[in-house]
């Protein structure tokens, strides 16, 4: 940003010394530009440096408490760790020349002290790519301390990473942390290992985890045509659905991958999904499913960097529950109010059939199309966004096509995260993305 300093000229007749002095300066430096422009045309800029670009987010995953999973013993968000490094591998939906990573104590119950970090790119399983490791800073600091209910950004670091790669962020907790905060649902392997290996290229001495712990975001500085961030947020559906494991098959990834094959301006995409998730209250007992939607909206899709529009498909948890209507449009209502304040778009998604589930009952099913009939139809959303209509079987609209069912008649599998994604009009997307002067978030909380 550029500072224009004004000078106030005193009037001549009040002052008639400082008159004669500043029209002697003026004329010196009438010289001096004269000189200048004799000077050999190398050493003369012909054109403005380009202006810098802005933080995206490129990667991000929503926290929740640290809890003990139902069936798993194998993520220690529930326990905590004492002396480990916990090593995430996440897949980055652009690319750009430096990368900064955000860590999260945001559930914390108690100051998170960060002993050692890193990024690399991988190469397969917990290796890097040999030459990509980079240490990360905190202030010029190796080590770091979070506070409970805050997250910090590291320092830049110069790192050329690629659009539609998998980085590795390393952290070593050197302290008993407690509960940890962490993305219960990764759908992909992520490791584990005892001291301090967050420098080790070769990543031999891990084993493996299914979650993600403490780093929730990846922010990259990328190239001019990319213009901010669009965030999916949702449920399961929209964290992981059915789709294969470590394949980055999520509806958000296809959508990444459209985005970055097109020409000209396009967008960074970051996937604000969590399983389980309900819209308007928290599952009881159950906290590795998040607190209600219109709770962690800001936190989880407001806070991410160079964020543009948002991508809303949540809901169906909620009519599971027996949420009314009005109850879940007033959800709706809400995230609306709250991202247009922050000059914020959002686009609406109708909620995916889901009959021949074991939550399907007649009476869901009418709230699910009064429901959709509003998202469709009332104007509130900046844009919409019909994945019912591109995930319904043709000759049964209750139901997904067979070829998109993951399996339970609710999750939709590869096929069918593809077919959402194709859903969405890029070109409506960057123009309603383009719509707000939405001003770029993700300040680092020292």
């Amino acid at each position: 940003m550029l500072l224009s300093i004004g000078v106030r000229r005193e009037s001549e007749e009040r002052y008639p010394l400082r008159g004669l002095v500043l029209r002697t300066l003026l004329c010196l430096l009438g010289c001096l530009a004269a000189v200048a422009t004799t000077a050999p045309a190398a050493t003369a800029r012909s054109e403005p440096e380009p202006r810098a670009q802005e933080w995206v987010a490129a990667w991000a995953a929503s926290p929740v408490r640290g809890s003990d999973l139902p069936g798993t013993d194998s993520c220690p968000a529930g326990e905590g760790v004492d002396d480990a490094t916990v090593r995430d591998a996440v897949f980055i939906s652009s690319g750009g020349s430096e990368v900064r990573i955000r860590l999260s104590n945001v559930y914390g119950n108690a100051p998170l002290r960060i002993g050692h970090a890193t990024v690399a790119v991988r190469s397969a399983g917990a290796a890097s790519v040999p030459g990509t490791m980079r240490e990360l800073r905190f202030g010029g600091n190796a080590s770091t301390v979070i506070p409970a209910g805050e997250y910090r950004y590291s320092d830049p670091v110069e790192l050329r990473v690629e659009a539609l790669s998998t980085l590795l962020i390393s952290v070593h907790l050197p302290e008993t942390t407690g509960a940890l905060t962490n993305h219960p649902f990764a759908n992909q392997t992520n490791y584990l290992a005892q001291g301090d290996t967050a420098a080790d290229p070769a990543g031999s001495e891990y084993s493996t985890m299914p979650c993600w712990v403490v780093a929730d975001a990846v922010d990259v500085r990328p190239s001019p045509r990319v213009e901010g961030t669009v965030v999916a947020f949702g449920d399961s559906i929209t964290d992981t659905a059915a789709t294969t494991y470590n394949a980055n098959q999520r509806w958000p990834d296809h959508l990444a991958r459209r985005l970055h094959a097109r020409s000209g301006a396009t967008l960074s995409v970051v996937n604000a999904g969590l399983g389980g998730n309900r819209l308007l209250a928290e599952r009881p007992g159950q906290p590795y499913y998040g607190i209600a939607g219109v709770d962690r909206f800001a936190g989880d899709v407001l806070s991410q960097s160079g964020v543009r529009s948002v991508i809303v498909l949540e809901g169906v948890n909620d009519i599971g529950y027996n949420a009314t209507a009005d109850g879940v449009i007033a959800g709706y209502e809400r995230l609306i109010e709250l991202a247009h304040a922050r000059g914020v778009t959002v686009l609406g998604g109708t909620i995916t059939p889901f009959k021949g589930s074991s939550v399907w009952t007649q009476q869901r099913e009418d709230t699910r199309q009064r429901v959709n009939e509003w998202i469709r139809n009332s104007g509130r959303f900046d844009a919409v966004i019909d994945f019912a209509a591109a995930t319904a079987d043709p000759a049964a609209q209750l139901r997904l096509r067979p070829s998109y069912d993951g399996g339970d008649g609710l999750h939709p599998g590869d096929a069918g995260t593809a077919a959402m994604a194709d859903a969405v009009d890029l070109d409506e997307l960057l123009s309603v993305s383009a719509g707000r002067d939405a001003a770029v978030t993700g300040s680092a909380h020292q």
